[in-house]
């Protein structure tokens, strides 16, 4: 794919959605973290579902800390691997309280040496928290990526710095916003709806999903629109 095509891409992306962010609730740099953190192999949905019990009662290290790891999983006991995450969740509060005075450090290498924190989650925190233009990749991202040949890589390293490269400047802050976006509700994985999609035009995957019989495809619509208003007014 071209730069010009990708440049394209995303300024129809930045059109439809402006200021793309995060599904997950949250309000702190905390609560984010541990929402993504709860948020593996999990829905976005779930995760906010828990969170909107557990965090007006703790939405502090400290604070999870002194509900302790048996309160905590009545909370979470409904995301999924609610075992190891609340294990990962109480040791990441006890790193923050003892090396970071109970705040979320801006920096990598900091983030990722939390329990469970890996460099996805460490990119969506930076990205989303602090304002850093990173790039997280997950299923969608890499397969949107892929599919679209954006930045096609054989694994998610490669697609990531090849997102990082490649991305407009302009756009990279909020890339990975619309890409998952994409991939979640458009770009799905088994049918992807192209018949739907605001950039099939551009995109280079071969075998485009068609439209199910009797919906038209927008192009046809705006086409028929077109048509419509080019006609006389009647009389």
């Amino acid at each position: 794919m071209n730069s010009a095509k990708r440049f394209e891409i995303f300024t129809r992306f930045r059109a439809a959605n402006p200021t793309p962010t995060t599904e997950l609730e949250f309000s702190t740099p905390f609560e984010l973290l541990i929402a993504v953190l709860l948020s593996a192999q999990s829905t976005d949905v779930g995760v906010n579902k828990a969170m909107r019990l557990l965090f007006p009662v703790a939405n502090t290290p400290q604070a999870i800390l002194d509900l302790g790891i048996d309160e905590l999983k009545t909370y979470i006991a409904t995301i999924g691997l609610y075992n190891t995450k609340a294990k990962n969740v109480i040791a990441t509060c006890q790193i923050l309280v003892e090396q970071h005075g109970g705040e979320v450090p801006p920096v990598r290498e900091a983030l990722e040496a939390l329990p469970g924190v890996g460099r996805k989650t460490a990119n969506v925190v930076l990205n989303t928290a602090f304002g850093e233009p990173t790039m997280a990749v997950d299923t969608h991202i890499f397969r949107v990526s892929n599919r679209t040949k954006i930045a096609p890589g054989k694994n998610v390293d490669i697609v990531e710095q090849k997102l990082l490269k490649f991305v407009p400047k302009e756009f990279l802050h909020d890339a990975h916003h619309w890409l998952i976006l994409h991939g979640r509700y458009t770009c799905v994985a088994r049918k992807p709806k192209c018949w739907n999609c605001l950039i099939a035009d551009l995109c280079e995957f071969r075998d485009k999903t068609p439209a199910p019989s009797g919906v038209l495809e927008p192009a046809a619509v705006a086409a028929a629109a077109a048509a419509e208003a080019a006609l006389p007014a009647a009389s």
